[in-house]
């Protein structure tokens, strides 16, 4: 068995960062000089004052994202500050590169301050024509991606919205494979965090106008206290305005409460925390998606012995793998293409859908791409683009 973790310390050893600068143009000769700095560059600059959206057309700016991280959430090792994440960070910004032909900068910042997080977004957009907010931990991730969504360009936290999309995907093509219409759907999701509050907001159509698509039936938000109902006293903010949404029947009680009868697990939270017998009691063929990392919250072998149709996770060795990378680097190229000012829910459920019919014909272990498929990020593209125009 490969042990990727050693292999990847010794590439990184080698390597000194996996992405880097590389010149659009030779500096050969005076010429090249004038052109390219002085005295030439005053002219672009002296356009650009003039008309501050030429700058997408003479800079950078159009095709380059800031991927923001502070370190005090990144997936698997939790908070581990702003230096250590720089390596999740340039790795993101080689999949922009690689998938979508975007230049990303891994910018890594040394404060939890949402404030100062904020401040720091809005005083360097200029540079960029989108932010992709990493590993950012709840609930101040919400606070920051809301506070600059006036900013003028897309601002898009992929841990919240990158895997409510994929999922979502995944949902759709789940729901054919065991032929149940989404909007029939009862859904357990256990996490209430950033990735949990977003799936389950996109699921039930939370400010979505006309789409393709029904919101599911039924919501149901579990934290570790279990259900997250009228009753609870111990809610946060974040939590209570979720019932705003979900739990329509006003159900109360434990995660195998809330997994009676029900159709769809999804869990964003901890590995082993359910067995066979927790998904032998929801409905007819259940559709499971386990997400924790690098465990997840059931095995799929475990699920299927419960009676599971269709079982995801969020890693490689296993079929149907839900990986962001199926998301980022296509909503990103569509939304830098539309020169969209911010990334809308009808522009997320655009990439949804045209993510989930690049599989034509879904079955229990193929209801999503695989991670490398070239085809994705240009399809998904092509429908954000459009969605950004309308």
């Amino acid at each position: 068995m490969t042990d990727y973790f050693e292999k990847s310390l010794i590439m990184h050893q080698q390597l000194r960062g996996k992405i880097g600068i590389h010149n659009k143009m030779p500096i050969g000769s005076r010429d090249d000089l004038s052109l390219a700095y002085t005295p030439g560059v005053a002219r672009p600059c002296e356009v650009i004052s003039d008309n501050p959206e030429e700058a997408y057309k003479l800079t950078l700016k159009g095709n380059s994202v800031a991927v923001i991280s502070d370190g005090s959430a990144v997936l698997g090792l939790g908070n581990i500050g702003p230096l250590a994440a720089l390596p999740v960070m340039e790795g993101k910004a080689l999949l922009f590169r690689e998938f979508a032909k975007i230049d990303a900068w891994p910018i890594c910042l040394d404060t939890n301050d949402p404030i100062k997080i904020i401040e720091t977004c809005r005083i360097i957009a200029p540079s960029f024509g989108g932010i992709n907010l990493e590993d950012i931990s709840a609930p101040r991730c919400f606070e920051i991606e809301e506070a600059l969504q006036g900013l003028g360009i897309p601002v898009f936290h992929d841990d919240q919205h990158g895997t409510a999309i994929v999922l979502l995907a995944g949902l759709i093509n789940s729901a054919k494979v065991v032929d149940k219409k989404i909007s029939a759907l009862r859904v357990v999701i256990n996490g209430a965090g950033a990735a949990g509050t977003a799936i389950a907001k996109l699921i039930a159509g939370v400010g979505i106008g006309k789409s393709s698509i029904n919101p599911v039936a039924d919501v149901l938000i579990c934290d570790s206290r279990g259900i997250i109902s009228k009753d609870r006293r111990d809610l946060n903010p974040e939590k209570t305005s979720l019932l705003e949404f979900s739990n329509k029947g006003e159900v109360k009680g434990s995660l195998q409460d809330a997994l009676h009868d029900a159709d769809v697990f999804i869990g964003v939270s901890r590995g082993n925390l359910l067995n066979a017998d927790d998904i032998s009691v929801m409905a007819e063929n259940p559709i499971i998606f386990g997400m924790a990392n690098p465990v997840p919250e059931i095995m799929p072998e475990e699920a299927a012995k419960g009676g599971a149709a269709v079982v995801g996770t969020g890693r490689s060795d296993f079929p149907n793998q839900v990986n962001n990378v199926l998301v980022f680097p296509g909503i990103f190229r569509g939304a830098l293409d539309a020169r969209a000012s911010a990334i809308t829910p009808e522009m997320k459920v655009a990439a949804a859908l045209a993510l989930a019919n690049i599989v034509e014909m879904p079955n229990a272990k193929m209801i999503l791409p695989h991670p490398l498929d070239r085809t994705v990020a240009p399809e998904i593209a092509k429908h954000v683009r459009a969605a950004a125009r309308q």
